[in-house]
């Protein structure tokens, strides 16, 4: 089964340049744990509630003058619409996430994948990419 077939087309995205305070507003609006970042139409990364409460919150970081842009780490990762959830699966256990966001061939955003959706249609795969996304990185 291809992602493009369970995905959820939906996606709220977010720009580098809005505040956190913002982001945790949308977050909240739309009951999210995570959210893409986006610049000119390209995912250039994911921000979690997680990013927002350890890595920032923690710090001292202040929400109403802190933007999204200074809490992106690595490279964002994905999967694209014409893969199967197979490898979706084989992308989560890797990168030990429970959702992926999900790109067409000319790299536009598309989409996002959760391990929930992979439940619903393949209980052994989530299972297998459940544990390993359990075990200590």
């Amino acid at each position: 089964m291809l992602i493009r077939e369970i995905m959820t087309p939906e996606v709220i995205v977010t720009s580098p340049d809005h505040t956190l305070r913002a982001v945790a507003k949308i977050m909240m609006e739309h009951d999210l744990g995570i959210l893409p970042i986006c610049e000119n139409g390209e995912l250039i990364g994911m921000l979690s509630d997680r990013d927002i409460t350890i890595r920032a919150v923690a710090r001292g970081l202040s929400l109403d003058n802190t933007k999204v842009s200074q809490l992106l780490g690595t490279e964002a990762r994905y999967v694209f619409d014409d893969q199967t959830i197979e490898e979706a699966a084989a992308d989560m256990k890797q990168f030990q996430v429970r959702r992926l966001p999900v790109l067409d061939r000319e790299n536009r955003l598309v989409g996002i994948i959760s391990l929930a959706d992979i439940v619903l249609n393949d209980q052994s795969t989530a299972t297998e990419a459940l544990a390993a996304i359990s075990q200590p990185a």
